[in-house]
Order: C-alpha cells, then sequence, then structure tokens
C-alpha cells in the first residue's frame, strides 16, 4: 500500500441502491461490496449495473480529486501504463495520459507513424514488445471492432477498450452516465434521446447499453440510412422524426457524424441532415427548461449542433471532458488494483 500521510484510503467503492433524488443532487444508497469481475474492460456489454455504479462511485471520489491545488494522487505510483492508438484521437488519448499522471502513474502514447506497424509489424507483435518493456496496462484504440478482446487473451497487462471500430467505446458511456448522474442525481426512469448516426457510432451502442443497464429509458432518432434495423432488441424506441419525439425526454444526447465511416449514399446533404437532425438554435430554444444536452466530441458545427449550443446553460459538452479524466482515473486505479491514502 502507497500511503501520503493520513486522510480517505482509496479503495473499491461499494454500489448503494438508489433511490429517488432532486436533480443535482445525489441518491442516498445502501451498501453492497462489489468488485469487478473483470480484470480488463472490454466493453459495457461485459459490465453489469452494480460494476457500472461500482466505476461511477470510484470516479466521483477521483472528481473530488482534480478540484484540489495539486490534483495528484499516489495511488498507482510505480505502474505504467501505454495508449496504443491505431486512430486519431485528441479528448480520449489525453485524458488518459493525464488520468495517468494524476494517479502518479507513467504513461508512454504509442505513435502508429513512427512505429514498427509501419514496417508490417503485427497488432500482436506491437503489444508483446511493449508489454516486454515492462507495461500494466494496454489502452488500445482500433478501427478493427474486436481488437482490444483479441488482446486481452494473448497478453498479461490489463486492457481498456478505447473505442473499436463502430463497436464499443466504453470509457465515452461511463463518463457520459457520470455527468448525468451529477447533473439528474440518477437515470433511473430518465428518458434519454440518441441522436444521429446510430449505424456507424460507437459511442451510440456503448451509451444505450449504459444506460439502459442505469434504469433510463433510451430512444434513438436519425435517417433510416443510419439506425440499424435490429436497433429495437436493445429495447429502445426508434424515431425517424426529431420534432417528433424532441419535446418528451430529459436529455438529448447528439451523436457526432462519422464521416470517415459512411458512404454518400447513406447520408443526406449537411443542409437536408441540419434541417431535420440538428440541434438548432430554434430547436434548443423549444427545449423544455430541465432538459440537458450531450455531445462526445469532437462536433461537427452547423451539422449536429448549431454553435449556439456551446453557450447553452444546459449543455455539458465541457463538463463531460473534465469528467473523462476521473471516470478514466477510476478505470486505471479499479484494473490496476491500486490502493494508497491521500492527504484530505
Amino acid at each position: 500500500m502507497v500511503q501520503c500521510g493520513h486522510g480517505p484510503r482509496f479503495r473499491v467503492h461499494e454500489v448503494r441502491s438508489p433511490e429517488p433524488a432532486k436533480s443535482g443532487v445525489q441518491n442516498p444508497e445502501s451498501r453492497v461490496k462489489v468488485k469487478l469481475r473483470s480484470r480488463h474492460l472490454l466493453g459495457i456489454e461485459d459490465l453489469d449495473r452494480s460494476e457500472i455504479l461500482t466505476i461511477l462511485d470510484q470516479a466521483r471520489t477521483f472528481r473530488e480529486v482534480l478540484d484540489r491545488p495539486i490534483p495528484i494522487v499516489p495511488a498507482l505510483r510505480g505502474r505504467t501504463v501505454v495508449n496504443l492508438f491505431f486512430e486519431a484521437s485528441t479528448r480520449t488519448t489525453t485524458s488518459f495520459s493525464l488520468a495517468a499522471s494524476r494517479l502518479s502513474c507513467g504513461c508512454v502514447n504509442f505513435s502508429k507513424a513512427t512505429s514498427a506497424v509501419s514496417k508490417g509489424e503485427t497488432l500482436l507483435d506491437t503489444a508483446r514488445n511493449i508489454e516486454a518493456m515492462g507495461v500494466d496496462g494496454i489502452i488500445i484504440r482500433h478501427a478493427s471492432p474486436g481488437a482490444p478482446h483479441f488482446l486481452s487473451r494473448h497478453v498479461k497487462a490489463f486492457v481498456v477498450n478505447a473505442g473499436d471500430g463502430a463497436h464499443e467505446h466504453p470509457t465515452q458511456a461511463l463518463l457520459d452516465a457520470f455527468t448525468l448522474r451529477e447533473k439528474l442525481g440518477s437515470l433511473d426512469g430518465k428518458r434519454v434521446l440518441m441522436v444521429g448516426d446510430i449505424t456507424h457510432s460507437r459511442v451510440a451502442r456503448s451509451n444505450l447499453l449504459c444506460f439502459s443497464k442505469l434504469g433510463a429509458r433510451v430512444a434513438v432518432c436519425g435517417p433510416p440510412t443510419m439506425i440499424p434495423p435490429d436497433i429495437e432488441q436493445y429495447g429502445c424506441e426508434v424515431f425517424y422524426r426529431l420534432d417528433r419525439i424532441l419535446d418528451e425526454v430529459d436529455v438529448v444526447n447528439m451523436l457526432r457524424v462519422q464521416q470517415e465511416r459512411i458512404t454518400s449514399s447513406s447520408f443526406p446533404t449537411v443542409r437536408e441532415y441540419r434541417a431535420f437532425y440538428g440541434l438548432t438554435a430554434e430547436r434548443l430554444r423549444n427545449l423544455a427548461p430541465e432538459v440537458v444536452v450531450t455531445h462526445p466530441g469532437p462536433v461537427n458545427w452547423g451539422v449536429e449542433m448549431d454553435f449556439d449550443v456551446a453557450e447553452f446553460s444546459r449543455a455539458l459538452v465541457l463538463p463531460q471532458v473534465t469528467n473523462g479524466v476521473a471516470v478514466r482515473m477510476a478505470v486505471l486505479f479499479l484494473l490496476a488494483g491500486g490502493e494508497g491514502e491521500v492527504r484530505s
């Protein structure tokens, strides 16, 4: 155990059963000890409700740490992780790097352009060579669905899925859920609307699973060409007209149009998309006072959302980014088995 003075000890949080709460107030909960079953985080699909709440409750502790003048704890001192990103990223790779540094954990950023991958080295060879240098965890983003799962079967380090193709992006879903819980108190019974490119969005799949497991009623809306035909098997409602459902929800979760993954035949013109599915200034003015807006970023301004949303008081886009560091701290802490004490 790493210690630094006296104060509250970091440990695996206890999950509590939620009770009704006022907006913006965390729920009183009855204590039930829960630990994560897997040493990897590969997807929300693999987590049950209690495990999700374990991560979110741990993240709340680290969110308080981030508000301190010196937002660093020695919880993972001596550990090292690598950001193994085969796709471009700003928010996710920086967020994981900051999360590691806030935990006193070393972090190495892998660059595909300057690596042996450009010479034909395989994913497995790359990972094994990096692991041989003494890393404890591998955070991987890859264009191929299932790449993190494949890696987890062949390395001793813990593996975190930072996005695999159009499959899942679990830490984005967790930070979205954390942000909404902090704002709304609970997701139980809340109606969440996900708008946009559902078919190609790994965030959409992870959010749908996460929000549903936390008790939310999820609906999706977008062009028919961007809604999977089997989406209703996940228990969500499907709408093709945004104005039909917009005034009936508590949360509007706007999604990025995955321009790098879609074909022109499945996407209307930008003008048409904005008119039918964009969160325009007019739609923003007509939202009910209690509705909140989220977006995983990066935003295609003028497509998914008008610039007015950036100044919207109930837009949680920047809080999502801030909370992402706390959530990823919690994920790294729980998977690495960290434990320590900090000054209160």
